[in-house]
């Protein structure tokens, strides 16, 4: 069965293909469930002119908050930029372009492509800026306009768990935008904690089938915390 075993020696093999002006979709949320490594490789590769979709763009240093640097990021698809500084003065000074979408339409967006959905009708957004330009009707008295779904030329994505064959788990929070985004690249690269031979995972816990997945990579992860909180001294 070695053909279907998706596993790559390194990430330069992981983002082999990935060229100046291609798009890429980051799954995600925050700094949690975000491939770091692969989003290290891009900024290793030097690669310019790409259009991201990703929930948010990281944070000053990390995620992919990092290929801002080297100004690698030609458009931001985002539903929450507000931690990134530099994010900020790239966007005022015309540097960036960016397109603001409601978090639950970008999910959606990219459930769509990965199901080989053109395009959908929802309420969200209707009379809004987000709306201008946009086709709209209504649909049993509620008005709606039409969103494009997202496939990408990459999509990036981190799990807890996959088998060689890619079938992968997520954990907890790290199912946001994820498992879309999965499915909706030309070529899925996955890096997960873990590597475990097929069979190992219990097939009804699967998130992401391996059908989904062309590279699979096992990496190390710093997990940062966005906004850390503690306590007040004896637990106030």
């Amino acid at each position: 069965m070695a053909g279907f075993d998706k596993v790559v020696p390194d990430y330069a093999a992981a983002m082999a293909g990935l060229e100046d002006g291609m798009s890429v979709i980051a799954g995600g949320f925050g700094l949690c469930g975000i491939p770091e490594g692969l989003i290290a490789q891009i900024k290793r590769m030097g690669t310019t002119g790409l259009t991201v979709y990703s929930n948010n763009c990281g944070v000053d240093g990390f995620g992919l908050g990092i290929l801002l640097e080297d100004r690698q990021v030609k458009k931001m698809v985002s539903s929450y930029v507000g931690e990134n500084k530099l994010f900020e003065q790239q966007l005022l000074a015309g540097e960036l372009e960016v397109e603001l979408t409601p978090q639950g339409t970008l999910a959606e967006k990219m459930r769509a492509g990965g199901a080989g959905i053109p395009a959908f009708f929802t309420a969200t957004g209707y009379g809004t800026p987000v709306g201008e330009g946009k086709e709209s009707r209504c649909f049993n008295g509620v008005n709606c306009i039409l969103e494009d779904a997202i496939t990408a030329d990459f999509s990036i994505v981190k799990a807890w768990k996959a088998d060689r064959y890619g079938n992968a788990i997520y954990r907890h929070t790290a199912q946001n935008f994820n498992p879309m985004a999965a499915t909706a690249g030309k070529i899925t690269v996955m890096e997960v904690e873990e590597i475990v031979e097929p069979g190992e995972l219990d097939p009804t816990g699967i998130h992401t089938p391996g059908i989904y997945v062309d590279r699979l990579i096992q990496g190390t992860f710093e997990k940062r915390i966005e906004q850390r909180t503690i306590s007040a001294s004896g637990g106030a």
